[in-house]
């Protein structure tokens, strides 16, 4: 069974940087898509950042594009997520999310993944 456990939330002055880290385990990683999602108090959860099985594509949405970097190691069967000039707006419950998905086709809707962790909170303050 897949699970996944992220790692790495906390406060950050804006401006500031933190990453995350999610740990992937239960099978092959690479038979999967992973991605990034947050969400804030009384929103919907949001699509973040996502890379390919292999690694070599990524996808990000326009509010953190040029702030953030998704990566993945196969190897330690991780997924991170590097936030640069980090804003208050930032601040959520952010959340990784495995797809079984070996595809080209960039996955950005949350009810697509089939796998999600407890999530890990950010917090920026002004």
């Amino acid at each position: 069974q897949v699970q996944l456990v992220e790692s790495g939330g906390g406060l950050v002055q804006a401006g500031g940087s933190l990453r995350l880290s999610c740990a992937f385990s239960g099978r092959p990683f690479t038979l999967y898509t992973m991605a990034w999602f947050r969400q804030a108090p009384g929103n919907e959860r949001e699509f973040v950042a996502y890379i390919s099985w292999s690694g070599r594509d990524t996808f990000y949405a326009d509010s953190v594009k040029g702030r953030f970097t998704v990566s993945r190691d196969n190897t330690a069967n991780t997924v991170s997520l590097r936030m640069d000039s980090l804003k208050p707006e930032d601040t959520a419950i952010y959340y990784c999310a495995a797809e079984l998905n070996q595809s080209s086709l960039r996955t950005t809707v949350a009810t697509l993944y089939d796998h999600w962790g407890p999530g890990t909170q950010v917090t920026v303050a002004s």
